[in-house]
């Protein structure tokens, strides 16, 4: 369920600021050029970028796994900043790009080290319009003061041989799975036990069976985690991905999100 954010503060709108400049960033490529910045909103539509990272007073940050923007051809923006999802509508002012209109984001408890970076994307970036440049597959959105915001075009990470790291639910980047075609499995670990079992995909859907896994005891936030993550096993889950994320949607409407390691 999404929640409308009209004020500044607040680590969670943190999130929705950061839909201005990346919107900024998607209007910027220079038709015919490598690297400039013009009015192109065309150019960029329809393709999912990824946030790499953001730089204040001369410091960078790392942006959290799965952070990423898709901006429509009607002006609306939407993707995730690793844990909350978000959406609004930009408009184009030249070579910069504003987020306007009232912005809406998920309410989801993401880690502390992400909570922190959105905190500090908020200060830094503010509600203003960003000037844009391009260079091939990345953009570099820089604000009034200096400061910059780096994405770039990303493909689809493939399903199989890519090693996910569960983000939701949270368990400490411990979770994980991985995918093999040739075997018909997915193996792992969720936060505390390791985890095997058969996985056949199709459709859209992967069948999962019944898991076969150790029997350590850990923390209770990881075993709370886990249980979580034991009943996507023993049947059907949907399954979409998004750039770097994968998100596993049981029959019962339980979601699971998952990023690729990089």
């Amino acid at each position: 369920m999404y929640r409308q954010k009209h004020q500044r503060r607040m680590t969670l709108t943190a999130l929705a600021v950061l839909v201005v400049p990346l919107a900024a960033a998607c209007g910027s490529e220079k038709a015919g050029a490598g690297s400039g910045t013009a009015q192109a909103e065309g150019q960029v539509t329809g393709t999912r970028w990824t946030i790499d990272s953001l730089t204040v007073d001369g410091t960078t940050h790392r942006a959290p796994d799965g952070a990423n923007l898709t901006l429509d051809d009607d002006g609306r923006a939407t993707g995730s900043y690793g844990c909350n999802l978000f959406k609004g509508r930009v408009t184009f002012e030249g070579d910069r790009i504003r987020f306007g209109g009232d912005r809406e984001t998920t309410l989801r408890a993401c880690s502390e080290e992400i909570m922190e970076l959105e905190s500090a994307v908020s200060r830094a970036l503010g509600d203003g319009a960003l000037a844009t440049d391009v260079n091939g597959d990345r953009l570099t959105l820089t604000t009034g003061s200096g400061d910059t915001v780096r994405l770039s075009r990303i493909e689809d990470s493939p399903l199989y041989g890519t090693t996910w790291t569960v983000t939701t639910p949270a368990a400490d980047s411990r979770a994980h799975l991985t995918f093999d075609r040739k075997e018909g499995t997915v193996t792992g670990s969720l936060g505390c036990n390791q985890v095997n079992a058969e996985a056949t995909v199709r459709d859209g859907h992967i069948t999962l069976g019944v898991p076969g896994m150790t029997r350590m005891m850990c923390e209770d936030s990881l075993m709370d985690a886990e249980k979580s993550l034991t009943n996507l096993f023993d049947g059907t889950v949907s399954y979409r991905i998004e750039g770097r994320t994968l998100v596993l949607t049981s029959e019962n409407g339980a979601s699971v999100r998952a990023v690729a390691q990089r």
